[in-house]
């Protein structure tokens, strides 16, 4: 058994960007330390942010509680809540599921995720 968390900060949004796409906004926060900034990508309508909000974002290997691998339940982010199975998601209100390809190093300690 794994811990499935791999990343979890609070973010403060800075700046919130609806320009570009009809349901897309690009919302862009700071960490209550100022160490570390965010810019994501949302759905607008299906998770409205305000400028000052605070999110909680966390990274995870899995939705699985326990840990278990996307490897060895491949649809488990198909069937959150369909199969009375408590997830990771269940504690959040907006959820995205994608894979982070390749990581940068900035300068001295930064390290960005494209």
């Amino acid at each position: 058994m794994a811990d499935a968390q791999v990343f979890e900060e609070t973010f403060t949004i800075t700046s919130v960007n609806n320009e570009k796409y009809d349901r897309v906004s690009r919302i862009y926060g700071t960490s209550a330390d100022n160490q570390l900034t965010m810019t994501l990508d949302i759905n607008h309508e299906l998770f409205p942010v305000q400028l000052g909000a605070t999110l909680s974002m966390v990274l995870a290997t899995t939705l699985s509680l326990d840990g278990t691998s996307n490897e060895q339940n491949e649809t488990m982010w198909r069937n959150v809540g369909k199969q009375g199975v408590t997830t990771l998601a269940d504690m959040y209100d907006y959820v995205c599921y994608g894979k982070n390809y390749r990581m940068e190093d900035g300068e001295g300690d930064q390290m960005y995720v494209p």
